[in-house]
């Protein structure tokens, strides 16, 4: 069945002008960025398929060549799916710059996860914060292969120097899924606190992201 084939008030579109795009299915929201199917597949069935067993989560962490092999989603509608992702990050990492980061605590792991989870390479990145801690920047310092990163204290020192932050928290991704953090994880943490601690340089946590979920050391208390 088409989205024309649908009793108006059941249609996406004239669902979420009603009554509001809470009202609507993830499947229902997708529908309405895509507005077509193709032969054989309706735009339900196609926003199924997109969501997966990940469901949005997953989808948000969507590469050109993952949609790419979708069937029946052409480059219009892959840029437009890609510009939607791009500014639920730009939109969290403006929330991040304007409010206390740690009042919003699932804000930061929301933003990592849409900055990391998609990667196919283990990253290691910082967010510097202020005195205040909203967000001065994040940077991507290390990268690595699909089970190890090599972290260099030094680096992470001078450029919380550069930014003039005041704290920060680490993060790292984990290709493999798991997010348990390792005893490599653990004893890393505690280098790099002790590190920054003699610049004054506060570390309020490390979160570890995988594909749909993420764990926090400080809440976990591992830190």
């Amino acid at each position: 069945m088409s989205i024309k084939d649908l009793p108006a008030d059941a249609r996406p579109r004239e669902k979420l002008l009603a009554r509001g795009p809470q009202a609507l299915s993830d499947v229902e929201l997708l529908a309405i960025l895509l507005r077509t199917g193709m032969a054989g597949k309706n735009v339900f069935q196609l926003s199924e398929e997109l969501l997966g067993p990940d469901g949005i989560a997953g989808l948000l962490n969507a590469t050109v060549p993952s949609l790419k092999m979708v069937k029946g989603l052409g480059p219009a509608k892959q840029a437009e799916l890609l510009a939607v992702f791009e500014l639920a990050r730009r939109a969290l990492s403006q929330r991040l710059k304007e409010r206390e980061a740690f009042h919003t605590p699932g804000a930061v792991k929301q933003y990592l996860q849409l900055q990391l989870a998609h990667k196919n390479h283990e990253v290691f990145a910082v967010l510097f914060l202020d005195n205040q801690n909203r967000m001065l920047a994040m940077e991507e310092l290390f990268r690595g292969t699909l089970s190890q990163t090599s972290v260099y204290p030094r680096e992470v020192v001078m450029r919380a120097l550069h930014h003039q932050a005041a704290a920060v928290v680490l993060s790292h991704n984990h290709p493999s899924g798991s997010v348990q953090p390792s005893r490599a994880d653990e004893h890393l943490t505690q280098t790099l606190k002790a590190s920054l601690a003699l610049v004054d340089v506060r570390v309020l946590d490390h979160i570890i992201v995988g594909q749909g979920q993420s764990l926090s050391m400080a809440e976990q208390g591992l830190m």
